[in-house]
């Protein structure tokens, strides 16, 4: 194997800071005041702070459950959980996140650019924002260096696994709170200065005209969702660091209640500055993500009291917060996709490489393709990124069913091993919801190593809550297409559906068609022909692709009663592999260890 060991962090405090740090990004410092300012103030507060114990908790608490037992990335978790047929459900979840991930360096770069803009003074009161924002963007190596700078900072922060993913997140985290306490002080003595605390008060005023508005509570559930990660991958993937005796729920909670009051925390200082110096603060929170960072915030900062010097703290305290933030993301965002590389014997330097590499190539075409002016603001928008973010943003609420999928069918397969043992037939909804439905939960939630308790609340919300949860919001994104989008069905039209079940069609048809071939086997040569040549001819058998878990000393846990947990393949960090398998005719041959030795760099004769 390529790893000679297994990772894990030294304790729960490095847990809980990637894993925060992975959930707090740019969308609780950019989307979240804009989400607020648009739907109410507090009244959006109220379907927020409900989604997150309905959607985001219960998904979290899942995810750390299925890496922790899994203890692979996402691939081999849905082949581990859901059985080998599925294990494209793991492929489509690294692939959601990597596929983010491409434009959200690119995001990232924005944000470092923006922080060294701001500490060299060129963001002050005398500067046009839109100008800087436009001369910026519409510089495509500038863009690109910027990019460039972001991935290589992440490219360094995981280069050595888990402990230095933990001492970068812990650095990075406390400075973000440090930063975000600092400037919603300046802004509250900003929003205080006219002695009516307006930004404040309408942060946490309910007005009841929002609540009966269905927007408002479909806006709640996707900032939920996607502010804490849910459904991502990212808590399965750092779970596989857990020592053996961390507590999921917990560790869960504690990650959505910090996520959330850091949103909390931005959305107050950003709304107390706006209303503190903008004539019309709910048109300027509102006016769009990029709009109110880039454009309006360096102007309301430009305008704090205490003189230049407050001002130049103001904005540049800000925009690093903003650049921690947007870091720490793509560090969770990168060991995704380097997690299941390695699960599959690639050595790390090598994963953490080509992944880099990727993610900066892929993301070129955001940086610096397709940027246009519009027409009525003159303000400089990037066509392509936005189009991303379109297609495959909502790529994560299918994440989600899947973990969902995999939870039901690990419930429906203990209560039938449960009717074989006591010989019964039939079916018994009684009997399914006391010996199917919670068995997820006692087998892997409520272990012994929890200090909350999980009751059946959670069983409900996971199989009835969440399919609901899930068809409501994208039934209500297409709703909403279908009603402001002009030729919608049109294939061409960037901002339409078409676009996006084609690219979603494609992806998962593609995924599905390498699960066989490519993710559970490996495509092996009965000739001398290239590997191209002999597939295209079809001289070439399957065997069976291993998959290597990150099992921690102490932390051994049989998996063999999960779908696909009896795979002889599935074998721990320095075990050795089966000698033989049994291919589709049912014959027994010998496993090739020179495919394994070119593949992986490891010798199958040390085995």
């Amino acid at each position: 194997m390529a790893e000679g060991g297994s990772d894990e962090f030294s304790g729960r405090l490095g847990l809980i800071f990637a894993t925060i740090g992975a959930a707090i990004g740019t969308g609780n410092i950019w989307r979240f005041p804009r989400m607020v300012g648009a739907n109410g103030g507090g009244s959006f507060l109220v379907p927020w702070l409900i989604f997150l114990f309905l959607w985001s908790v219960p998904l979290i608490i899942a995810e750390f459950a299925l890496g922790k037992r899994s203890r692979t990335g996402t691939v081999g978790t849905f082949r581990i959980f859901a059985g080998k047929r599925f294990a494209w459900m793991g492929l489509w979840t690294a692939w959601i996140s990597t596929a983010i991930g491409f434009y959200y360096a690119v995001v990232t770069g924005w944000c470092i650019n923006y922080f060294q803009t701001a500490i060299r003074g060129g963001l002050g009161s005398e500067v046009d924002t839109v100008e800087v924002w436009n001369s910026f963007l519409q510089n495509p190596m500038e863009v690109v260096f910027f990019q460039a700078i972001a991935v290589a900072i992440t490219m360094l922060a995981i280069w050595k696994g888990a402990k230095a993913i933990e001492k970068v997140n812990v650095s990075l985290m406390i400075s973000l709170f440090v930063l975000l306490f600092a400037a919603l002080f300046l802004s509250f003595v900003m929003d205080l200065e006219d002695g009516s605390l307006d930004g404040f008060v309408y942060m946490f005023s309910i007005q009841p005209e929002y609540l009966v508005q269905p927007e408002t509570w479909i806006n709640g559930l996707s900032q939920s969702a996607w502010s804490c990660s849910a459904g991502m991958g990212m808590a399965i993937t750092y779970s596989v660091y857990m020592r053996k005796d961390e507590d999921t729920t917990l560790n869960a909670a504690t990650m959505c209640l910090a996520n959330n009051s850091i949103s909390i925390i931005a959305g107050l200082t950003v709304m107390m500055a706006v209303f503190a110096v903008v004539d019309d603060p709910l048109a300027a929170v509102s006016g769009g993500s990029s709009a109110i960072t880039f454009l309006v915030l360096p102007e309301v900062f430009a305008q704090a009291p205490g003189g230049p010097v407050v001002q130049l703290a103001m904005v540049t305290m800000f925009f690093l917060a903003l650049s921690f933030a947007a870091l720490t993301s793509m560090i969770s965002t990168v060991e995704l996709c380097v997690r299941n590389f390695v699960d599959h014997g690639i050595e790390r330097p090598q994963a953490v490489g080509f992944t880099s590499l990727a993610i900066f190539f892929f993301g070129l075409p955001s940086a610096a393709t397709w940027i246009l002016v519009d027409d009525s603001t003159g303000v400089a928008f990037p066509q392509f990124l936005e189009v991303q973010d379109h297609i495959w943003g909502y790529g994560l609420m299918f994440s989600g069913l899947f973990i969902a999928y995999s939870i039901w069918k690990y419930g429906w397969n203990r209560y039938r091993a449960w009717q074989e043992e006591n010989d019964i037939s039939g079916f018994s909804l009684r009997d399914y919801l006391d010996n199917g439905v919670s068995s997820f939960r006692d087998d892997f939630i409520n272990t012994g190593d929890n200090d909350w308790w999980i009751g059946k609340w959670w069983d409900y919300i996971m199989y009835l809550g969440f399919p609901l949860m899930f068809s409501v919001l994208i039934l209500s994104y297409f709703a909403d297409m279908l009603a402001n989008v002009d030729n919608p069905w049109d294939p061409t039209n960037a901002n339409g559906i078409s676009i996006i079940l084609l690219f979603w069609g494609i992806t998962a048809g593609l995924f599905i068609g390498l699960n066989r071939f490519i993710i559970i086997n490996r495509i092996v040569p009965t000739t001398s022909n290239p590997w191209p040549l002999a597939v295209l001819s079809g001289n070439f058998t399957l065997e069976p692709r291993p998959l290597y878990r990150n099992v921690p000393e102490g932390a051994e846990v049989p998996i063999d009663t999960l779908p696909g947990g009896d795979d002889p393949f599935i074998v721990e960090v320095g075990e050795a592999l089966p000698g033989s398998f049994v291919d589709d005719y049912g014959e027994t041959r010998p496993h090739t260890g020179s495919v394994i030795e070119a593949d992986i760099g490891y010798s199958y004769d040390q085995a």
